[in-house]
């Protein structure tokens, strides 16, 4: 390592992106994204674009993601997602056929004053989350239910059956796997 680099890493290190995992997470997707495109004169298709970013839209300008559980059970799908300290004006819910989309900010101020004691921490952070529905899922008439900091969303979703299939393994003789090694 040159004296360059370890100057750039050192100041890597000392970045909010070192503290922050949400910031090492944006750091990395847009490493990512870069090393794409650095494929000089190699066109991707456009699908190839959007299945290498999954997390752009997540982590673009987002400080917290808020932790989401979903469940499948009685033809009812349930998406649950932990916002602690925000209302229900707080958060902005959107459906689409296929996705599911939670967005808003939160705004944290606490105060404390005492005799020669004065003490005030504020946190903000805008939130994003995305999640993709299964096929079959009936959004016209999903409901949502905002308790105790807790987002709830749920919809119709029949049950789906699983096709199973199963595949024959065959042998392949020694010749033939010789000659394919070669």
């Amino acid at each position: 390592m040159n004296k360059k680099e370890k100057k750039e890493a050192l100041e890597l290190a000392r970045t909010p992106e070192a503290i922050n995992p949400f910031g090492m997470m944006r750091r990395f997707t847009k490493d990512m994204e870069q090393l794409f495109e650095d494929f000089d004169g190699f066109r991707f298709p456009s699908f190839f674009n959007r299945a290498f970013t999954p997390f752009r839209m997540e982590f673009d300008n987002v400080e917290w993601v808020p932790q989401i559980e979903m469940l499948h059970n009685d033809g009812k799908l349930t998406v649950r997602a932990d916002l602690p300290g925000l209302t229900k004006d707080d958060v902005k819910v959107e459906l689409t056929n296929d996705m599911l989309t939670i967005s808003g900010e939160r705004k944290e101020e606490n105060e404390e004053k005492r005799e020669g004691f004065y003490r005030s921490e504020r946190s903000y952070g805008s939130f994003y989350r995305q999640i993709p529905l299964p096929e079959g899922v009936k959004t016209e008439n999903a409901n949502a239910i905002f308790h105790n900091g807790v987002l709830e969303v749920t919809m119709p979703a029949p049950k789906r059956e699983a096709q199973l299939r199963k595949l024959e393994i065959k042998d392949v003789p020694a010749a033939k796997s010789a000659k394919a090694a070669a």
